[in-house]
């Protein structure tokens, strides 16, 4: 008999699902027992990195303290022009928070001569970007023009950076924007989960506070405290300008000296801050009744910037839970089906800095989920790393550099941040052979070094009567546990204080005399 098949096709939902079922009756003789291999092949291996050759810069500094730096980049007739500002929400005084962030909004709302209405218009007008805002460590101002509208690009900066007007109306309005996206945040799991971690591995450190302020704190800020933040941080000798794209050094000096030449010195003085405390384990449960999932996030204190380890720790981390390597969505998702996506990040800034393991999964598996986040920093001490997994992390990295040098604003960014962190600007052109030398034993010194297992912060924010019975069993018997909704991040134990109740007035008969 030859070889048939009868196939019987089922429809369901209106034919918008169809069930195709063949039931071979009949096969040749000469194909019974072979099967032929499915084709596999491994995907293509990357093309070898070619080294990154940083464009020609010169650094130069006006008398008034400016440091200029002019990169040189002929392929696009356009500039970038970007300026920072060594202040940002970690400069916050702690009843004020908010206030770097919300300065940097109201630059570009009425500056010098011209309205907010009239600064859009004019660098519409050229078709050009204009933009401001504020970090952890440092705030900023940069516009992206043609060319031929440089002059009226610093002269748009010049105008921001310097003369803002803070009017009153743009100021309700910002404050008023902030507060209704910082009421939507209050709400959201994920950003509750990320602003107490913070909190738990920088404790009062300005990095461990939100950088966007409270309601209170946003209600209380006046014009007054914009006009003095922006007084004694907005200066010439506390800043940084990058001017980079198809410009020549002489060009751009010319336009800074024109526009910046003038503005006065300051004091810039600001205060060195606490250091953050030390690790220690502390497990904080959001608890969040109406949750169908588990928001977790693990933490402790990584390092600054600037340190020696800082390309190690920073792969190190990618294997983690990075790009190009990551071992916790492959046991979290691929193997485990617990979540749908699992990441580490490195955070450093200029005086410290934070290592985040982060994921979310269905309520119970809350317990499981946080132990595998454990025992795979837990591994990354006890075991090298296989090259396959390091390759992969230094492949994206260094893959990743050219990516950030295409364009002159991304020059300038990657420029002024390694001014910023004072790092030389030759670190640029190195990169790829600094990435390249950490090996697996590297790997596992620094995991030994600056990973911390047994003094993890660790955030779980769900329904916590369905999971809090089974932390004992992962090793965390000890938690604090805190209503959503109750949940302050400037109180030592993150609960807001109960109100208390007054007692009612005395009969005016029991009232002592005055």
């Amino acid at each position: 008999m030859s070889g048939r098949a009868r196939c019987v096709m089922s429809h369901t939902g209106l034919g918008v699902a169809v069930t195709l079922l063949c039931a071979t009756l009949a096969v040749p003789t000469q194909a019974q027992g072979t099967r032929p291999a499915w084709p596999a092949e491994d995907p293509p291996r990357p093309l070898a990195a070619r080294p990154v050759k940083f464009p020609p810069y010169e650094i130069r500094k006006l008398a008034n303290g400016l440091q200029v730096v002019i990169v040189s980049h002929h392929e696009q007739p356009a500039v970038s022009v970007r300026m920072i500002v060594r202040a940002g929400a970690a400069q916050d005084p702690k009843d004020k928070l908010g206030l770097a962030m919300l300065t940097a909004a109201l630059l570009d709302q009425g500056a010098g001569r011209r309205t907010a209405a009239d600064l859009a218009d004019a660098i519409d007008f050229v078709g050009g970007i204009l933009g401001t805002g504020a970090g952890t460590d440092l705030s900023f101002v940069n516009s992206i023009v043609m060319k031929d509208s440089l002059p009226l690009a610093l002269e748009l900066i010049a105008d921001i950076a310097r003369r803002p007007s803070f009017d009153a109306g743009e100021i309700e309005r910002q404050r008023q924007q902030a507060l209704s996206g910082m009421k939507v945040a209050l709400e959201d799991p994920g950003n509750v989960a990320g602003q107490v971690i913070d909190r738990l591995v920088y404790g009062f450190h300005p990095y461990g506070l939100p950088g966007t302020g409270t309601p209170d704190t946003l209600a209380s800020l006046t014009r007054q405290d914009f006009v003095d933040f922006h007084k004694q941080y907005y200066v010439p000798n506390n800043a940084l300008l990058a001017i980079v794209g198809d410009v020549s050094t002489e060009e751009a000096v010319a336009g800074v000296e024109k526009t910046f030449g003038d503005w006065p010195s300051g004091t810039g003085v600001t205060a060195t801050p606490v250091d953050p405390p030390p690790p220690t384990q502390r497990v904080i449960v959001i608890d969040k009744k109406d949750a169908v999932q588990t928001e977790i996030r693990v933490g402790q204190l990584g390092i600054p910037r600037k340190h020696n380890d800082y390309v190690g720790l920073d792969q190190t981390v990618k294997i983690l839970g990075g790009e190009g390597a990551n071992r916790l969505q492959q046991v979290l998702r691929t193997q485990k089906a617990l979540t749908y996506g699992a990441s580490a990040d490195l955070e450093t800034y200029k005086t410290s800095g934070g290592i985040v393991a982060e994921t979310n999964t269905r309520t119970d598996a809350t317990a499981e989920a946080l132990r595998i986040v454990v025992d795979e920093i837990l591994r990354l001490q006890r075991e090298q790393v296989y090259d396959a997994e390091l390759d992969g992390a230094q492949a994206y990295m260094v893959g990743h550099l050219p990516l950030t040098l295409e364009t002159p604003d991304a020059i300038a960014t990657q420029v002024l941040n390694q001014l910023f962190y004072e790092l030389p600007l030759e670190e640029l052109q190195t990169y790829r052979e600094r990435v390249l030398r950490v090996t697996p034993a590297e790997v596992q010194r620094i995991a030994r070094t600056y990973f911390h297992p047994d003094r993890l912060a660790v955030v779980l924010v769900g329904n916590a009567d369905a999971f809090v019975k089974d932390l004992a069993g992962v090793g965390f018997p000890r938690y604090e546990r805190i209503p959503i909704e109750q949940v302050d991040l400037l109180a030592s134990d993150l609960r807001r204080a109960a109100a208390v109740a007054l007692p009612p007035p005395a009969p005016e008969h029991q009232r002592p005399p005055q």
